[in-house]
């Protein structure tokens, strides 16, 4: 594919991947390979980190639909070969976090796909895309997850950095577009509908009691 039309995107934002999509491929050694090798170029390239998270998740049992947003992967990459992280010298005085999650996204099992990434000064060092292990009954609780995730991240982070001599002084501030995942992480008031998610929200709470984290909302 080395001559293939370029593509805008690497995946289709609307149409959702099922493990029934289509027939199943001819070659699924080909799948697998494809899909191994691009875990690797997601190092260097976080714009693929999504999709490459969603081909991975049928590699048991790849369908004509999933090697098509594999090509789609390919033709993007075509189209942005002169893209990659970069990485310059700037002061390590702050880690900003932003967080998303889709809520119900996968159709097998309606699980919520949650990402986050994580800038260290103007330099993005960490970044995650991952199917949460249960089912979120709300859009506020799949995207509490998916902060709680990130402030476990940026927690470690700051470990490592105080290891390394270059403690972070100022809170790690994590954006979410979530009114109420960010209300939550601030207010001690408990109801039935985030009972079940308690330990995420005592997590966040005591590293925002501390002084460690922030949780801010941001604007889609």
């Amino acid at each position: 594919m080395s001559s293939c039309k370029p593509s805008a995107t690497p995946v289709d934002t609307k149409a959702k991947l099922s493990s029934t999509s289509g027939p199943p491929i001819d070659d699924p050694t080909l799948y697998r390979s494809l899909s191994g090798a691009l875990q690797y170029l997601t190092f260097t390239r976080p714009d693929i980190s999504y999709v490459e998270q969603q081909i991975c998740l049928y590699m048991h049992d790849p369908r004509q639909e999933h090697m098509h947003d594999v090509r789609r992967i390919l033709r993007y990459l075509q189209g942005t070969l002169s893209h990659g992280l970069h990485l310059y010298a700037s002061p390590t005085s702050s880690l900003i976090s932003y967080s998303d999650a889709d809520w119900g996204g996968c159709p097998d099992t309606r699980r919520s796909t949650s990402g986050y990434c994580v800038f260290l000064g103007d330099n993005l060092i960490s970044w995650s895309a991952k199917r949460q292990p249960i089912i979120s009954k709300s859009s506020a609780e799949a995207e509490y997850r998916g902060v709680a995730n990130v402030v476990a991240e940026s927690c470690w982070l700051r470990n490592l950095l105080l290891e390394l001599h270059c403690p972070i002084k100022k809170a790690t501030v994590v954006y979410c577009d979530n009114v109420s995942a960010a209300y939550l992480s601030g207010n001690p008031v408990q109801h039935q509908r985030t009972k079940h998610i308690e330990m995420d929200i005592h997590f966040v709470r005591e590293k925002v009691a501390l002084g460690q984290v922030r949780v801010l909302h941001v604007p889609s």
